[in-house]
């Protein structure tokens, strides 16, 4: 199962988390975040990773020319779209961005976000169920209602994001698994503060995924 940590912030914390399992770590390139690291830190960080481990740069309603110079510097493998970007947007995307794996994060407020899954289905290579907020567009600590998910399956993989914690990560997943699951993304869920991972609760956390099949 894949494990997207997200908001590395720190080169330590980064080679420590890939170390202990995580197969893909997440870089927030949203200026406003918290959590929002340079491309230039990014790079640092990457340069020090095994070359299986994912690099996955956060963008949100973000124009395509900053998003690929971006990625070029970071040298990032793929891209995580968080924002309101269209299906038509992700389809020019990956035009500019070809063999760079491309995630749309979709907010679930009710089941009816679910529906629009199929439409980014088609042009995306993952996607990213997380949990609604008004004003923040992830790294919230809420969690979806996991109950709505028990029938989705898009035709591509997809990653559960949303409060995830080591304490409530094998519930979520009991009650999420279906048809192109693929695995988890945490956030807050695994911080001392937004930015700064608890590298205690990080190995919990793989701990606890080892009776995962």
């Amino acid at each position: 199962m894949r494990v997207k940590i997200c908001g590395i912030t720190k080169l330590d914390q980064g080679i420590a988390i890939a170390a202990l399992g995580a197969q893909a770590l997440g870089f927030i390139c949203v200026p406003a975040s918290p959590r929002y690291v340079s491309p230039q830190t990014i790079r640092l960080i990457v340069e020090h990773l095994p070359e299986n481990v994912d690099r996955i740069g956060v963008f949100a309603n973000n124009t395509i020319e900053n998003i690929c110079q971006v990625t070029a510097e970071s040298n990032l493998s793929g891209v995580q779209l968080h924002g309101d970007e269209t299906a038509e947007y992700c389809d020019r995307l990956r035009e500019f961005l070809p063999g760079i794996e491309i995630i749309k994060a979709l907010r679930v407020k009710t089941p009816e976000t679910l529906a629009t899954a199929a439409v980014y289905a088609v042009c995306v290579d993952t996607l990213l169920l997380d949990a609604y907020h008004r004003d923040q567009l992830g790294g919230t600590g809420l969690t979806i209602d996991w109950m709505m998910l028990a029938e989705f399956s898009p035709p591509c993989p997809w990653l559960l994001a949303g409060g995830l914690t080591p304490d409530n990560i094998l519930n979520a997943i009991d009650r999420t698994r279906g048809n192109n699951f693929s695995g988890v993304d945490l956030s807050s869920g695994v911080e001392i503060a937004p930015g700064d991972k608890d590298l205690t609760k990080v190995a919990q956390l793989f701990d606890r995924l080892k009776v995962v099949k």
